[in-house]
């Protein structure tokens, strides 16, 4: 089982949605969970994953990890070439570095050049960049690569980002 997460912020609370599918090149979804949460910790900058852990982490408590072989994520993995954690990193330690995480950036932000992949996708001259940790980046790379969709966002994530601004 494949799983991809995504947050959005209003009103200080966070809507955390997480779909549940089957093959990397899947179009469509198996489960959807979702789970609002007030309160969320304030954005500091270099520190995104403080925000965004919890929430993440609180939706994983109704899924049986046992079954999970990689999980996405909306950002980076490391930040740093030194590899300073971003959000995929953390979660990976928070998971006992069990399951392989792959981090998909749509902003390069990121100071990190050796451990992340620029991917174009369809015809778009912006790149999604790819970290991961618990599995190589190259491989990271092929496999958000063969997801489905002949745009730059991969089908499943562009429907996970609309999911998440539902109302």
């Amino acid at each position: 089982m494949l799983l991809a997460f995504d947050t959005y912020y209003y009103d200080n609370k966070a809507k955390t949605v997480c779909l549940e599918f089957a093959e990397w090149n899947e179009n469509k979804i198996f489960k959807i969970y979702t789970e609002i949460t007030d309160n969320v910790e304030e954005y500091i900058p270099g520190e995104f994953y403080k925000r965004e852990l919890p929430c993440i982490i609180s939706l994983l408590n109704q899924i049986d990890l046992k079954k999970v072989d990689t999980i996405i994520v909306d950002g980076f993995v490391y930040l740093d070439d030194d590899k300073k954690f971003g959000l995929g990193g953390y979660l990976y330690e928070k998971l006992n570095k069990e399951i392989p995480i792959i981090g998909v950036a749509k902003t390069n932000f990121a100071t990190i050049e050796k451990h992340k992949k620029t991917l174009f996708r369809g015809e778009s001259k912006k790149p999604l960049f790819i970290t991961a940790i618990g599995i190589e980046t190259e491989d990271a790379l092929q496999k958000i690569e063969s997801m489905d969709g002949e745009y730059r966002i991969p089908t499943l994530l562009k429907e996970l980002d609309r999911l998440t601004k539902e109302a």
